[in-house]
């Protein structure tokens, strides 16, 4: 493969520190695939299951039994998978759309959410359709310097003004912060229902799944969202997204994605169903691929002295892993590395460009199956200060290898590294 010694040594050293890091996901990921194989079986699923429906797919089994399982999985009353959702965004504003209704008030405790849900709360009178031109209100508490929750000023504004949902986003976003385990945000669910005991606790769980134990909604969490291009999908369903959680609460989401009265019974599933079983079944094992990929490159980065976060040996909640660059070139190299190690769209080069949803340029290396699939290995950035480099996904251990390598490699052709 040609790979300079320099790299090939520093491979070496990054994955025999890494070893006991590897091991600890592995164990992870044998209880998730028996948790994800026992919900199949309580609800027999069977290839019949996995037929075609069409026109209002009424009676469709198979989705029904699709909804039961991922209740199941993630321990919640009920769930709603559907290809009909575009993307976690979506998914997350469809279900926010559900429960809010006009002069309530939704309150991030986790800071600013991230970037492509800006538009979706919007500003009053935007003239777009947003959560605030339809006179919801929204406000959020930024992060205390540990990276946790700013519990005094969260602490007054419960008490102040109780809102109708309370979000929390799981995951890192374009931040540098630590991401949130189930178990931070089930100090959070207490937190808030003892002050204030009506509202909704919601959680953004983009990159979260299957990456620990235990899931929000088995903690207490009242509903919570996610994306099938991303975890979940485990790299085959095509499109879609879920919502689990109470099932009072899926139901008033059901009716925000079709119609009130109409909900989750109808939805021709659009010949997507064998690949959403399917993906959900590999889904705990390539999220392990993934972050054992993870684990590899901020071990390997560490040693050459970039920051990163998490560190190799640090708890992971989410498949996210940032790398801070000095300057812009850097990042750019290396997001265009990741590319050329993709089996698809490996000639392409990709450039900084305005992306929908976004407030700054974004440079995305996404040589993947799935367009956007975040399960898949791709490496994104906004370009701006601070010049940091968000890689997630892999769908083999040794894809997000090789893409590391090729990134450094790419570095020191340019003379950065």
């Amino acid at each position: 493969m040609n790979v300079p010694d320099k790299i090939a040594r520093l491979t070496e050293e990054a994955e025999a520190i890494a070893e006991p890091k590897l091991k600890e996901i592995d164990r992870t990921v044998d209880r998730n695939q028996w948790k994800v194989i026992q919900a199949f079986q309580k609800h027999k699923v069977s290839d019949f299951h996995f037929a075609d429906s069409t026109g209002y797919g009424y009676n469709d089994r198979g989705r029904e039994v699709l909804d039961l399982v991922y209740a199941d999985v993630f321990g919640a009353e009920a769930a709603l998978v559907r290809p009909h959702f575009v993307s976690g965004t979506h998914t997350i504003g469809t279900a926010l759309f559900g429960v809010l209704r006009p002069g309530d008030l939704l309150l991030y405790m986790t800071g600013t959410p991230y970037d492509t849900l800006h538009r979706v709360i919007g500003k009053p009178g935007d003239g777009t359709g947003s959560l605030q031109d339809f006179g919801i209100r929204y406000d959020e508490v930024g992060l205390a310097e540990d990276g946790m929750p700013d519990w005094e000023r969260l602490r007054a504004k419960l008490l102040a003004d109780p809102p109708k949902v309370v979000g929390i986003q799981r995951s890192r976003g374009y931040d540098w912060r630590p991401s949130f385990s189930v178990a931070q945000i089930e100090r959070m669910v207490r937190f808030v229902k003892e002050l204030a005991p009506e509202a909704i606790v919601f959680v953004d769980n983009c990159y979260g799944e299957f990456t620990e134990e235990t899931e929000p909604t088995e903690i207490g969490v009242d509903l919570m969202a996610g994306s099938l291009i991303k975890n979940p999908g485990g790299g085959l369903a095509p499109t879609g997204g879920y919502i689990a959680g109470r099932r009072e609460l899926v139901e008033l989401a059901a009716y925000r994605l079709t119609a009130p009265g109409i909900g989750g019974e109808v939805g021709a599933m659009l010949g997507a169903k064998r690949s959403m079983f399917q993906g959900l079944f590999l889904a705990p094992h390539l999220v392990g691929q993934a972050l054992k990929g993870s684990v590899f490159a901020a071990a390997l980065f560490e040693r050459i002295g970039y920051k990163t976060h998490p560190r190799w040996n640090d708890e992971r909640t989410d498949l996210i892993q940032a790398i801070r660059f000095p300057e812009a070139e850097h990042l750019i190299a290396f997001v265009q590395g990741v590319q050329r190690a993709s089996a698809v769209d490996a000639h392409v080069e990709p450039e900084p460009w305005d992306m929908p949803g976004y407030d700054h340029p974004v440079i995305m290396a996404a040589g993947t199956f799935i367009q956007g699939g975040s399960l898949e290995l791709s490496a994104d950035a906004p370009i701006r200060f601070p010049y940091i480099a968000y890689m997630q996904g892999g769908l083999t251990y040794a894809h997000v290898k090789w893409a590391v390598v090729m990134a450094l490699s790419h570095l020191m052709e340019k003379g950065l590294l």
